[in-house]
């Protein structure tokens, strides 16, 4: 009797991770496939799309233009922007997949909590692109061309200028994560919000560290990325705060 019943729990138990699994691929295949379709999308419009990108830079270049150094730099320049500007758009799509597959597994409570922070994430992210696009590069390029001996000629290649903009856009993005870090360190019980609170002084200071050592060494982008850590760091306590004062049903 007992070899029949370990014989069922081991054939329900591979059944329910080959079912995993096969879900698992499917959605891989859902995330790969949007950041390929919206690449294919934005692969046409990749000139005007590096135009729009390019114009912080371009705006304070004495020439107005970029140089392209190695023989098929405009080709892969326009390839790596067009697909991190791809996953970036479906980054929403890319954690809906990642929440649909881990939500089976979690409590009503647990999703009660899982599914605002999802979407605010989302939300976050895109805050910290537009933050970096509108206003952290003007401040940079503008500083950097301020600099500049006139008896250097500044004209950046392409595929540096991508690479540089795409870290920034990324760094920002994450660190606009802050509040759901936060969020998540009270939620998952390894913190409270009374330390968070005492902890203010330690977090402002290793704000500044971390915008050393993610950003390029300017003091205008290592305060353009402290100041709103610190400040979302701020918005992250008071989230905190309304998550674990709100009644679960």
């Amino acid at each position: 009797m007992s070899d029949s019943t370990d014989n069922q729990e081991e054939g329900l138990a591979e059944g329910t991770l080959m079912s995993h699994l096969v879900e698992l691929r499917n959605r891989l295949f859902v995330m790969f496939g949007s950041v390929f379709g919206v690449f294919l999308v934005l692969f046409p419009f990749s000139k005007p799309i590096f135009e729009f990108v390019s114009e912080p830079l371009r705006a304070v270049l004495p020439g107005g233009q970029l140089i392209a150094t190695g023989t098929a730099s405009p080709v892969i320049a326009t390839l790596k922007l067009s697909f991190y500007l791809a996953l970036m758009i479906a980054m929403p799509i890319v954690l809906y997949q990642v929440w649909a597959f881990i939500a089976p597994g979690l409590y009503k409570k647990e999703k009660h909590f899982a599914f605002p922070l999802l979407a605010s994430s989302i939300l976050l992210f895109y805050a910290g692109l537009a933050f970096a696009y509108f206003v952290v590069f003007n401040l940079i390029f503008k500083f950097v061309v301020a600099f500049t001996p006139e008896s250097v000629s500044y004209m950046p290649d392409i595929t540096d200028y991508i690479g540089f903009v795409m870290m920034l856009v990324l760094v920002f993005g994450l660190a606009f994560e802050t509040p759901v870090a936060t969020v998540l360190l009270v939620w998952t019980g390894l913190t409270t919000v009374e330390k968070l609170g005492k902890a203010r002084p330690y977090v402002f200071l290793g704000a500044f560290v971390v915008g050393m050592l993610l950003t390029p060494p300017d003091v205008i982008s290592q305060i353009m990325l402290a100041i709103p850590v610190y400040l979302l760091y701020e918005v992250g306590i008071i989230m905190a705060k309304l998550f674990k004062s709100r009644p679960v049903k």
